[in-house]
């Protein structure tokens, strides 16, 4: 067993001596039905502090040859594949961490020599009967120990990408570590299986990518991987029925990754904090700094302010993600700024509608951290002073809360243009940015005989708080709205909240460019 070459199980056995360890063990199937075949080539790009690096250890410690690490998987949930063991500890097991040895040199040549260096260490010290026909040929050496042992490797490579983070803008850097890796492994056969992780997909070069062998599974198409990276529901309740905390408010603070199994996936590393803690808190910007949000949305593209706006405001907004060339440089549009943001899991993607949004409670507010920082006078307007207008309308203020969205609308029109009820829905929105705090907000929410636009459902920690039924209007009479809520029976999904329940309407004269607004105290017997 050597630092690189059969690291064993070490590492592995770390995460399954912490008090919190979630059972991923079953990806080790999927990842089974690849070696040696034309899909072993696998890359999976997932943001900071969603498992990666742990899912390169469960690998390491169940392919390396030369210690059995059965006790380890006996319990969990591969065990139940009858043929769990068929693999185990029959490979000759790479795993390198790129950041260690980019970290560790002064250059980048000094880094690969020292990859291949190291690894050529442990070959010979491994195997030093066989007869190596080019000692200091890293590659070379690999196909002797391979035509030696007739076992294929298994390469594990974490953090692959970090070059491309920290030398954003040197091509040639970029190209010398793609041609490097395209040398090691492709059209290699002792190659079993490659597998890779990282933040970002791999890098377009050219007209073609120089690695064009690997399967990518991203943030953006994570396919079979989905379930792996990141906790699921499932995996959060149980968890939350060992320690206690509200799940409601989990739900709110650290889910919103909808990947493509259309189950909701959670932040690993915050769920897990909170558990510790005990803390509802903002556990993203321990591992990384607002500034790394910020540099990307000040980026001066058309549309990119108002799309950040729309969103922070809690709406979905379009994005082509094609146009993205994999890199954190020479980004060339408002896309690429949001498909970036993606995979850095600043924003959830839906892959069926081809939208983003921001995901939950805490990276919201790191967007609203890194606005205040920007100076968007009339978005930082809208959160200060959204507590208030929340009270006006606990307090059935009408004449207040027509005059706060109308502010609102007055100081952010260029980013909130108006020319239709949802432009106006956008604005409600972010003038009621603080609701998020209190109530699981819906939008087009299915009730009665029809939708109504906003409903704000206070969760269980402020269940003395009102729920409301917003109705929203365009050149109308206000009333109409809070006709409407009651005409078409919208508050029949909130019968719990009689009495406890405001109808708010609102209305956006076009002509005189004023806002009104009616609200109403819902009482059983008025329908």
């Amino acid at each position: 067993m050597g630092d690189y070459l059969n690291p064993g199980y070490v590492k592995f056995q770390l995460s399954l001596n912490s008090e919190i360890y979630v059972d991923k063990s079953e990806m080790i199937n999927k990842i089974n039905a690849l070696i040696g075949t034309e899909k072993r080539f696998v890359c999976i790009s997932r943001p900071r502090r969603f498992g990666k690096t742990m899912s390169a250890n469960i690998l390491a410690a169940y392919y390396s040859y030369g210690e059995d690490a059965s006790h380890l998987f006996r319990n969990l949930k591969i065990s139940n594949d009858s043929s769990w063991k068929e693999h185990l500890n029959q490979y000759n097991c790479i795993a390198l961490n790129m950041q260690e040895f980019l970290s560790g040199a002064n250059t980048v040549r000094e880094m690969l020599e020292h990859i291949k260096e190291y690894l050529v260490y442990d070959f010979k010290e491994a195997y030093p009967e066989v007869k190596y026909r080019s000692p200091d040929n890293f590659v070379q050496v690999m196909k002797d120990v391979y035509s030696f042992t007739k076992r294929p490797f298994i390469i594990l490579i974490d953090e692959w990408d970090c070059l491309f983070r920290e030398y954003k803008g040197d091509l040639k850097v970029q190209e010398k570590y793609l041609d490097f890796l395209r040398l090691w492994l492709k059209d290699q056969a002792y190659v079993g299986l490659a597998y890779m992780t990282g933040i970002l997909p791999i890098k377009k070069y050219g007209t073609h990518s120089a690695l064009n062998m690997f399967w990518e599974y991203s943030m953006t198409n994570p396919s079979q991987f989905v379930d792996f990276f990141g906790f699921t529901e499932c995996e959060v309740e149980q968890l939350d029925e060992k320690y206690g905390m509200s799940m409601e408010e989990i739900r709110a603070w650290y889910n919103g990754y909808f990947l493509e199994s259309g189950s909701p996936i959670y932040n690993p590393t915050s769920v897990v904090q909170c558990l510790m803690r005990k803390v509802f808190d903002n556990y993203w910007n321990k591992t990384e700094t607002y500034e790394a949000l910020t540099d990307y949305v000040r980026m001066n593209f058309d549309g990119l302010k108002d799309k950040i706006v729309a969103m922070i405001a809690g709406d979905s907004v379009k994005v082509n993600t094609g146009s993205f060339s994999n890199e954190m440089a020479n980004l060339h549009n408002t896309e690429d700024v949001l498909t970036l943001l993606i995979h850095l899991g600043y924003l959830s993607y839906d892959f069926a509608e081809g939208k983003v949004r921001i995901p939950n409670q805490e990276v919201r507010n790191e967007f609203a951290t890194s606005v205040s920082v920007l100076g968007w006078s009339g978005v930082v307007d809208a959160i200060q002073d959204s507590e208030k207008l929340l009270k006006s309308i606990w307090n059935m203020e009408e004449e207040a809360v027509a005059s706060y969205i109308q502010e609102v609308h007055e100081k952010n029109a260029s980013a909130l243009q108006y020319n239709n009820e949802n432009s106006l829905s956008c604005t409600i929105s972010l003038a009621l940015y603080v609701a998020s705090e209190y109530y699981t907000v819906v939008r087009e929410f299915p009730s009665g005989k029809g939708f109504a636009d906003l409903v704000y459902i206070p969760r269980k920690k402020f269940s003395d708080k009102p729920a409301m039924i917003v109705e929203l209007k365009w050149n109308k009479d206000v009333s109409e709205a809070v006709l409407q809520i009651k005409n078409k029976n919208y508050v029949s999904a909130l019968k719990e909240y009689q009495g406890n329940l405001l109808l708010v309407g609102i209305n956006y004269n076009q002509k005189t460019k004023k806002h009104s607004c009616l609200i109403e105290r819902h009482i059983c017997n008025d329908l």
